[in-house]
Protein backbone atom coordinates (compact mmCIF):
# COMPACT_ATOMS: atom_id res chain seq x y z
CA UNK A 1 0.00 0.00 0.00
CA UNK A 2 3.07 2.53 0.87
CA UNK A 3 4.23 2.56 -2.91
CA UNK A 4 0.92 2.48 -4.01
CA UNK A 5 0.03 5.34 -1.28
CA UNK A 6 3.51 7.62 -2.40
CA UNK A 7 2.37 7.39 -6.37
CA UNK A 8 -0.83 8.70 -5.68
CA UNK A 9 0.92 11.27 -3.61
CA UNK A 10 3.07 12.41 -6.61
CA UNK A 11 0.71 12.41 -9.11
CA UNK A 12 -1.96 14.46 -7.19
CA UNK A 13 0.89 17.06 -5.76
CA UNK A 14 1.59 17.26 -9.21
CA UNK A 15 -1.88 17.79 -11.02
CA UNK A 16 -2.81 20.28 -8.14
CA UNK A 17 0.40 22.18 -8.62
CA UNK A 18 -0.68 22.47 -11.79
CA UNK A 19 -4.56 23.19 -11.44
CA UNK A 20 -3.58 25.54 -8.87
CA UNK A 21 -0.80 27.52 -10.84
CA UNK A 22 -2.19 30.77 -11.76
CA UNK A 23 -4.46 31.17 -8.52
CA UNK A 24 -1.12 30.71 -6.89
CA UNK A 25 0.70 32.93 -8.94
CA UNK A 26 -1.95 35.96 -8.68
CA UNK A 27 -2.28 35.48 -4.83
CA UNK A 28 1.21 35.70 -4.49
CA UNK A 29 1.48 38.27 -6.17
CA UNK A 30 -1.39 40.12 -4.23
CA UNK A 31 0.20 39.41 -0.93
CA UNK A 32 3.34 41.13 -2.24
CA UNK A 33 1.47 44.21 -3.23
CA UNK A 34 -0.87 44.36 -0.10
CA UNK A 35 1.14 43.71 2.99
CA UNK A 36 4.38 44.07 4.00
CA UNK A 37 6.76 40.25 4.47
CA UNK A 38 7.46 37.83 2.70
CA UNK A 39 5.36 35.55 0.34
CA UNK A 40 5.73 32.59 1.89
CA UNK A 41 5.22 31.34 5.52
CA UNK A 42 7.65 28.63 6.50
CA UNK A 43 6.99 26.98 10.21
CA UNK A 44 8.11 23.90 11.61
CA UNK A 45 6.64 20.83 11.89
CA UNK A 46 6.38 17.51 13.67
CA UNK A 47 5.88 14.80 10.95
CA UNK A 48 5.76 11.00 10.77
CA UNK A 49 7.72 9.60 14.38
CA UNK A 50 8.28 12.38 15.35
CA UNK A 51 10.63 13.77 12.35
CA UNK A 52 10.67 17.81 12.14
CA UNK A 53 10.60 19.64 8.94
CA UNK A 54 9.92 22.80 7.46
CA UNK A 55 5.94 23.00 5.91
CA UNK A 56 5.01 25.74 3.33
CA UNK A 57 1.95 28.02 3.15
CA UNK A 58 1.32 31.59 2.09
CA UNK A 59 1.32 33.86 4.41
CA UNK A 60 -1.67 35.10 5.69
CA UNK A 61 -1.38 36.97 8.87
CA UNK A 62 0.95 40.06 9.70
CA UNK A 63 4.71 39.66 9.90
CA UNK A 64 4.43 39.69 13.95
CA UNK A 65 1.89 37.27 14.20
CA UNK A 66 4.09 34.88 16.79
CA UNK A 67 4.62 38.18 18.67
CA UNK A 68 0.95 39.05 19.18
CA UNK A 69 0.22 34.94 20.01
CA UNK A 70 1.08 35.64 23.72
CA UNK A 71 -1.08 38.38 23.87
CA UNK A 72 -4.02 36.75 22.28
CA UNK A 73 -3.82 33.33 24.26
CA UNK A 74 -6.79 34.09 26.62
CA UNK A 75 -8.62 34.10 23.31
CA UNK A 76 -7.81 30.58 22.28
CA UNK A 77 -11.19 28.91 21.11
CA UNK A 78 -10.16 25.37 21.05
CA UNK A 79 -9.62 22.73 23.69
CA UNK A 80 -5.87 21.44 24.36
CA UNK A 81 -2.78 22.32 23.10
CA UNK A 82 -3.63 23.74 19.82
CA UNK A 83 -4.05 27.90 19.42
CA UNK A 84 -6.82 29.04 17.28
CA UNK A 85 -9.29 31.75 17.14
CA UNK A 86 -12.08 32.40 14.78
CA UNK A 87 -11.80 35.83 14.09
CA UNK A 88 -7.78 35.98 13.93
CA UNK A 89 -7.20 39.59 14.30
CA UNK A 90 -3.53 38.57 12.46
CA UNK A 91 -5.01 37.68 9.79
CA UNK A 92 -4.83 40.16 6.97
CA UNK A 93 -7.96 41.11 4.93
CA UNK A 94 -6.64 38.89 1.85
CA UNK A 95 -5.48 36.13 4.17
CA UNK A 96 -9.10 35.64 5.31
CA UNK A 97 -9.99 34.69 1.15
CA UNK A 98 -6.78 32.23 1.10
CA UNK A 99 -7.66 30.66 4.44
CA UNK A 100 -11.45 30.65 3.29
CA UNK A 101 -10.75 28.72 0.05
CA UNK A 102 -7.65 26.98 1.53
CA UNK A 103 -5.56 28.37 -1.17
CA UNK A 104 -2.86 29.02 1.43
CA UNK A 105 -2.00 25.45 1.44
CA UNK A 106 -1.42 25.00 -1.83
CA UNK A 107 2.18 25.28 -1.27
CA UNK A 108 2.11 22.48 1.02
CA UNK A 109 1.82 20.09 -2.30
CA UNK A 110 5.77 21.05 -2.56
CA UNK A 111 5.92 18.90 0.79
CA UNK A 112 3.86 16.43 -0.99
CA UNK A 113 6.21 15.73 -3.53
CA UNK A 114 9.24 15.87 -1.60
CA UNK A 115 7.65 13.30 0.76
CA UNK A 116 7.18 15.38 3.90
CA UNK A 117 3.74 15.47 3.80
CA UNK A 118 0.89 12.91 2.32
CA UNK A 119 -2.18 14.36 0.63
CA UNK A 120 -4.32 12.66 3.45
CA UNK A 121 -3.31 12.25 6.48
CA UNK A 122 -3.30 14.01 10.14
CA UNK A 123 -2.68 17.86 10.05
CA UNK A 124 0.89 18.10 10.95
CA UNK A 125 1.53 19.68 14.65
CA UNK A 126 4.00 22.70 15.46
CA UNK A 127 6.49 21.18 18.51
CA UNK A 128 5.20 22.91 21.20
CA UNK A 129 1.97 21.20 20.83
CA UNK A 130 3.25 18.13 21.05
CA UNK A 131 5.42 18.52 23.97
CA UNK A 132 2.01 18.92 25.62
CA UNK A 133 0.20 15.97 24.02
CA UNK A 134 -1.25 12.86 26.50
CA UNK A 135 0.45 9.52 25.71
CA UNK A 136 -2.26 8.38 23.56
CA UNK A 137 -2.23 11.62 21.21
CA UNK A 138 1.12 10.94 20.11
CA UNK A 139 -0.51 8.42 18.05
CA UNK A 140 -1.23 10.91 15.53
CA UNK A 141 3.05 11.14 14.51
CA UNK A 142 2.12 7.09 13.13
CA UNK A 143 2.03 7.75 9.86
CA UNK A 144 2.68 10.97 7.31
CA UNK A 145 0.63 14.35 7.68
CA UNK A 146 -1.52 15.13 5.25
CA UNK A 147 -3.01 18.25 3.62
CA UNK A 148 -6.76 16.89 4.58
CA UNK A 149 -7.89 14.00 6.81
CA UNK A 150 -11.16 13.66 8.44
CA UNK A 151 -11.02 16.41 11.02
CA UNK A 152 -11.17 19.01 7.36
CA UNK A 153 -14.25 17.39 6.26
CA UNK A 154 -16.05 16.70 10.00
CA UNK A 155 -16.52 20.53 11.53
CA UNK A 156 -12.64 21.41 11.81
CA UNK A 157 -12.63 24.65 14.16
CA UNK A 158 -15.39 23.07 15.67
CA UNK A 159 -14.26 20.23 16.48
CA UNK A 160 -12.56 19.93 20.35
CA UNK A 161 -9.00 18.38 20.10
CA UNK A 162 -9.37 15.52 21.76
CA UNK A 163 -12.46 14.71 19.26
CA UNK A 164 -10.00 15.69 16.74
CA UNK A 165 -7.49 13.05 17.39
CA UNK A 166 -9.80 10.19 17.76
CA UNK A 167 -10.72 10.88 14.28
CA UNK A 168 -7.20 11.47 12.95
CA UNK A 169 -6.71 7.93 15.15
CA UNK A 170 -9.74 6.45 13.47
CA UNK A 171 -8.07 7.35 10.03
CA UNK A 172 -4.76 5.76 10.90
CA UNK A 173 -6.70 2.33 11.87
CA UNK A 174 -8.77 1.73 9.08
CA UNK A 175 -6.85 3.59 6.07
CA UNK A 176 -6.45 2.58 2.66
CA UNK A 177 -6.61 3.81 -0.86
CA UNK A 178 -10.00 3.53 -0.70
CA UNK A 179 -10.41 5.75 2.71
CA UNK A 180 -7.97 8.49 1.21
CA UNK A 181 -9.82 8.84 -2.25
CA UNK A 182 -13.20 9.23 -0.63
CA UNK A 183 -11.21 11.92 1.94
CA UNK A 184 -10.05 13.65 -1.23
CA UNK A 185 -13.51 14.03 -3.00
CA UNK A 186 -14.90 15.16 0.72
CA UNK A 187 -12.55 17.73 0.95
CA UNK A 188 -13.30 19.84 -2.49
CA UNK A 189 -16.69 19.38 -1.34
CA UNK A 190 -15.77 21.76 1.63
CA UNK A 191 -13.53 24.04 0.30
CA UNK A 192 -15.34 24.71 -2.72
CA UNK A 193 -18.93 24.01 -2.20
CA UNK A 194 -19.22 24.97 1.60
CA UNK A 195 -15.81 26.85 2.17
CA UNK A 196 -17.08 27.88 6.01
CA UNK A 197 -15.58 24.10 6.48
CA UNK A 198 -19.27 22.84 7.78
Amino acid sequence: MEKLTRTLDVVGALVGLILAAPVLLLSMALIKLTSRGPIFFCQIRVGEGGRLFRMYKLRTMVVDAERQRRALLHRNEMSGPVFKIRRDPRITWLGQYLRRFSIDEVPQFWNVLIGDMSLVGPRPPLPREVKRYKRWQLQRLMVKPGLTCLWQISGRNRIGFEDWVRLDIRYIRTRSLWVDFKIILRTFKVVFIRPDGA
